[in-house]
């Protein structure tokens, strides 16, 4: 992620990359080449001759040139090097998951608004074009009613970062993976009233699975489902389906465009754009932070809430399914 941010960064006006931050001396020469992810493209060589570099992210994050802070270090370190930034006046963008727990993400929101600075989580399926689309027709009741959504992603188990098959350090495949539709599932429909999830966890073999049910009042059915499919050759797929009295939205990365099949029987496709999601996530992250505005398209109380969701789906897993409410 931090290749990606920085690829977006290059071509955003009137941003400067002041300094970065790694333990490796590969990466701090500028040579990125070797980076891997699921999305976001491989990684390439940055000129980084004119910019600071720390062996320590927390120095980088209280360095007196710097405006604002992009955390896209391992999720452990996400709770303690945001907070750094924010009590140094920083303000902060950090990947998901935001946090580890629910207080840790909590204590962030606390600091920003102490310190009068603005935190955003980069929950970039706010950003991507049919994500976005499809929420902005929800939201404008254009669906009508919502009777049932299912959110799905899968990928291989990650073989290039070890650190996120130590869930002490990640919170697992499934914590890591699905927080982005527990987002999007709250984006759109709000808090449940309850979850229960049921899978299976195998992480030396590369496995961690899980269906979940989000429990609404109004009888809605949501469910978010995937996780890691064994190590490396699985492709990387998210999808969704979103159903509503006045049609049916669908979408899959794996080659079915936004498509709303409308209730009437016809089948329509839903103009998105081509904007590069991680590209528009940090222009406005850029925007918030330049003129001092909470970011209402991703608020960090609603990534604090996806940190408990998930947590409790989890939870839930471990407990054979049993409902579990945030109190």
């Amino acid at each position: 992620m931090g290749s990606t941010h920085l690829k977006a960064l290059k071509n955003i006006p009137g941003v400067e990359v002041a300094a970065v931050a790694s333990q490796d001396e590969q990466r701090l020469s500028g040579d990125l080449s070797d980076i891997q992810g699921n999305i976001g493209g491989p990684g390439e060589k940055m000129d980084f001759s004119g910019v600071k570099k720390y062996r320590d992210a927390a120095e980088a994050a209280r360095d007196p040139d710097v405006d604002a802070v992009d955390i896209c270090l391992p999720t452990d370190q996400h709770a303690p090097i945001a907070i750094a930034a924010l009590r140094a006046g920083k303000h902060v963008l950090v990947e998901k998951p935001m946090a580890l727990d629910g207080a840790a993400a909590d204590e962030m929101v606390a600091e920003a608004e102490r310190n009068g600075r603005v935190l955003m989580v980069a929950q970039v399926l706010r950003f991507f074009p049919a994500y976005r689309a499809a929420a902005e027709m929800v939201h404008a009741g254009k669906l009508g009613p919502i009777r049932s959504a299912l959110f799905r992603r899968r990928c291989a188990a990650p073989g290039w970062s070890k650190w996120m098959q130590d869930s002490a350090r990640s919170g697992g495949g499934v914590f890591d993976l699905l927080i982005h539709d527990v987002d999007f599932a709250l984006h759109l429909l709000g808090a449940p009233a309850a979850v229960s999830a049921a899978g299976y966890e195998d992480m030396p073999r590369g496995i961690d699975q899980i269906s979940a049910q989000l429990w609404y009042p109004q009888a809605v059915s949501v469910t978010v489902t995937g996780g890691w499919h064994h190590p490396k050759a699985y492709p990387f797929s998210m999808e969704f389906t979103i159903v509503g009295d006045a049609g049916t939205l669908d979408y899959s990365s794996a080659g079915r465009p936004l498509t709303l099949y409308r209730a009437d029987g016809e089948e329509q496709a839903v103009a998105t754009g081509d904007v590069d999601g991680y590209w528009a996530e940090l222009k406005y992250f850029v925007e918030c932070a330049g003129q001092g505005r909470k970011p209402e398209i991703c608020p960090p109380e609603e990534s604090a809430a996806a940190v408990k969701w998930t947590r409790l789906m989890v939870e839930s897993r471990s407990k054979n399914g049993e409902k579990l409410a945030c109190l």
